[in-house]
């Protein structure tokens, strides 16, 4: 087989990698759209172990499948000759805008992982030599998602509630912590540290009000992107603990903020306890610890979690470094 034609045929491969990916997600957008349609008979939904990790193994499987019933594929093709298939399928996604920025970000990782395997699955399995048993098991590929689904969908997601903990110190009197953690007044954007998870598309705090002290007082945070958070005080010992039961007003978050598949109070991830509690940690210096409570309800939990402690982690960590300066900043001048 000449250069051009192992190109040739490497592109197109490619290309039919991706272009598969994208009619199963078009499959699943006309069954958003309308779910009472004929279409809904296509089985899959986006937050499913068939569409995250069969339809990617399936694009890989197409992508070194076409190249294996020419030519054998080096180890390098079977890992790495699905990775742009699932990207640009992925790119796809984003620019019909079909997905957005944060689930994509999320998805890549594994998706890239499973279109590896379904990559390696074929370099080992097909060979030139037998080139219709190649054809035929692509079409068992090109199917698979839906002979998964069924079973899938037997099974109910499990519920898995987590528990994320930051901390820092502060040097400070707890007085001062008190008064910056039972409200938390309008936050600039430039008092933000570097986040990774606000350049993937998740909103930046705001502010935190409060309605009155003691229990039963209702805080509002404020997220941009009109994402609210309305936390109910459980928990009020001035000084030492302030806990809240945290309700998110998802009635108000617009689908260009957080999409269904990551809206904070959706079907698949939820807040729902916050706590601060401060700590000494020697002369002047105060630890003050943020942990919150969260719900993940997915088929692939294992996964989903490490993305929803992630972003609570980072999330924390945010309002700690912006309410460890303002304390500190706050009592050096009151020294002065």
């Amino acid at each position: 087989m000449t250069v051009f034609k192992k190109d040739k045929l490497m592109f197109g491969s490619i290309a039919c990698g991706a272009v598969y990916g994208l009619i199963m997600r078009g499959l699943i957008r006309i069954q958003e759209l309308h779910p009472n349609s004929l279409t809904s008979i296509s089985f899959i939904w986006v937050m499913s172990v068939a569409f995250i990790m069969v339809v990617p193994f399936a694009m890989g499987y197409i992508a070194v499948g076409m190249n294996a019933r020419s030519a054998p594929v080096s180890w390098v093709r079977r890992i790495f000759l699905p990775w742009p298939a699932v990207l640009l399928s992925l790119f796809g996604c984003l620019i019909v805008a079909w997905e957005g920025t944060i689930c994509l970000a999320m998805v890549a990782p594994i998706a890239l992982l499973f279109g590896t395997l379904g990559g390696i699955t074929a370099g080992v399995l097909l060979r030139p030599q037998q080139p219709r048993t190649a054809t035929f098991s692509m079409v068992v590929v090109v199917v698979l998602p839906f002979l998964v689904w069924p079973l899938e969908a037997r099974l109910t997601h499990t519920q898995d509630i987590r528990n994320v903990e930051s901390d820092v110190l502060i040097h400070a009197s707890p007085e001062t912590i008190w008064a910056n953690i039972e409200r938390v007044r309008s936050i600039d954007a430039s008092e933000l540290p570097t986040s990774w998870n606000r350049k993937v598309g998740f909103p930046r705090p705001i502010e935190a009000t409060l309605s009155h002290e003691g229990i039963g007082g209702v805080r509002h945070a404020t997220f941009a992107g009109d994402v609210l958070f309305i936390e109910t005080i459980d928990v009020w010992e001035p000084r030492r603990r302030l806990g809240f039961s945290i309700h998110a007003d998802t009635s108000k978050i617009p689908a260009t903020t957080l999409d269904e598949h990551v809206t904070v109070g959706g079907e698949y991830f939820d807040v729902l306890h916050g706590e601060y509690i401060l700590e000494p940690a020697g002369t002047g210096t105060i630890r003050l610890r943020l942990i919150s409570n969260h719900r993940v309800s997915t088929d692939f939990n294992w996964y989903a979690r490490l993305w929803t402690e992630a972003v609570m982690r980072d999330v924390q960590q945010s309002i700690l470094y912006v309410i460890q300066r303002r304390c500190e900043a706050d009592a050096t001048s009151t020294v002065k």
